[in-house]
């Protein structure tokens, strides 16, 4: 029986542990903020319930994500897998996730999990497919072969850059979708901005060395559809709210847990200047986000832009 170690007991975290449970592992949970019971687990304050495990989930948000693999580092295995289950671009530093872990965590096999997956669904145990990335193909199976049910279903790729892209930039599109449903501009709108979005990404992914096909899969074109398009989605929800007129510090007021685009929609302008893409819709994102900008005067220039062919 497989030892599941979760770091993080979020929502997410616990849900990844009914996961595990349905899979036949055996989670083990621990929590920065102290131990405690849910009647379904019991989470661990301790970092010693993660001294025997065969492999770790991170689940804690993106920018906590180096912080907590820091403080765990001195008690992990040598060679135990980790995987990255948040979906974002580090700060400061403009980083894809598994870039700075590797330096955290010399040794240890990274993997990364993403795809469309709201984690009180995945913790109800409604079918969710995922994917887990990993440049070895059987680790990424044995993952898979300890969080794998009916109803959670993993598939493997080996696009690490590919998989973090789309799960990053998605909630950074999401946004910018979700302002569009605030202000009631349309459902054309909104479907043009989804692929355009979606275009924007393979282009920066294309350039950092991702796969093309990856953004048709669950991590890219599966993650945005859920999330741009659903209540249930936080970032989707900030836009809504961004759009309806209320400030970053209002909306964010409103939404429970943490709104990772927000931080990533800066982090993704800088990363795309350094690879030389344009990607105007997540730096129209940004320009709202981080520096105040007129919504109305935003949309108005994305509107402006000329005319090309699809696949610029």
């Amino acid at each position: 029986m497989t030892r599941v170690g979760i770091a993080g007991a979020g929502a997410w975290g616990i849900a990844l542990a009914h996961a595990a449970r349905r899979a036949g592992s055996t989670p083990a949970i621990w929590s920065r903020r102290g131990g405690s019971s849910d009647g379904d687990f019991t989470v661990g304050g301790d970092t010693d319930v993660l001294s025997d495990i065969d492999m770790l989930l991170l689940t804690v948000s993106a920018q906590e994500q180096a912080e907590v693999a820091a403080r765990l580092a001195p008690i992990l295995a040598a060679h135990l897998p980790v995987t990255i289950c948040a979906k974002g671009i580090a700060r400061p530093g403009d980083r894809l996730l598994g870039s700075v872990l590797s330096e955290i965590l010399p040794g240890r096999p990274l993997a990364i999990l993403s795809g469309p997956s709201f984690a009180d669904e995945v913790a109800k145990g409604l079918p969710t497919a995922v994917t887990i990335a990993c440049h070895d193909v059987a680790l990424a199976e044995r993952i898979g072969k300890a969080m794998g049910s009916a109803t959670f279903r993993p598939y493997v790729s080996t696009d690490l850059v590919g998989v973090q892209l789309g799960g990053a930039i998605k909630n950074v599109i999401a946004i910018a979708c979700g302002i569009v449903a605030g202000r009631k501009i349309g459902e054309n709108a909104r479907a043009a901005l989804m692929t355009r979005g979606l275009a924007e990404t393979a282009r920066l992914g294309r350039a950092m060395g991702a796969r093309a096909e990856t953004f048709a899969g669950l991590a890219g074109l599966g993650d945005l559809s859920l999330t741009a398009t659903s209540t249930s989605s936080r970032n989707f929800r900030l836009g809504v709210a961004l759009g309806q007129g209320l400030s970053l510090a209002e909306a964010t007021a409103q939404i429970t847990g943490v709104v990772e685009g927000v931080a990533t929609a800066q982090a993704v302008v800088a990363l795309a200047a350094r690879h030389g893409i344009e990607m105007p819709i997540s730096e129209g994102v940004a320009a709202i986000v981080e520096h105040g900008a007129d919504i109305k005067q935003t949309i108005a220039g994305l509107l402006a832009r000329p005319f090309k062919t699809e696949t610029a």
